[in-house]
């Protein structure tokens, strides 16, 4: 139930937004034990003035093609499979879109699961009845 935003500059094609988020999804997919259907992602595109980043620090240098990708998990995963995913996503990232290494940045935080709800005013993730209260609404 990884939730995903991806921030870059504005002016990709929409066939370049599409391939980005489809390989961070295989990337999630491949390494992170998610499943297929799994998907949620908001794309922020940003004027030049709105994505500000360092070119160089830890990293780079890095081209006004950077893209910063922000993963909020509920379930810990292993310093191990955090890593997997990072090469991944970034070999993936080069493939397609076309991006350069050196221009992925992503960061990962974990929450609990009393903090997420998917809808309808629920936290279904630590509320065992939440599907016959959902339904029950419904009737």
């Amino acid at each position: 139930m990884p939730f995903v935003r991806i921030s870059l500059r504005k002016g990709k094609s929409p066939d370049y937004l599409s391939a980005l988020a489809d390989s961070i999804q295989r990337g999630l997919v491949d390494t992170f034990d998610v499943p297929e259907n799994d998907c949620f992602q908001i794309i922020h595109q940003h004027d030049e003035n709105e994505l500000i980043f360092d070119r160089t620090y830890l990293a780079g240098p890095r081209s006004d093609d950077f893209v910063y990708i922000s993963i909020t998990i509920g379930r810990p995963r292993t310093a191990e499979m955090k890593a997997a995913l990072y090469r991944r996503l970034a070999d993936l990232l080069v493939q397609s879109p076309g991006l350069r290494p050196e221009d992925v940045m992503i960061v990962i935080s974990t929450s609990t699961p009393e903090d997420w709800s998917f809808g309808d005013g629920i936290a279904q993730m630590t509320d065992p009845d939440w599907r016959l209260r959902a339904l029950g609404g419904r009737q």
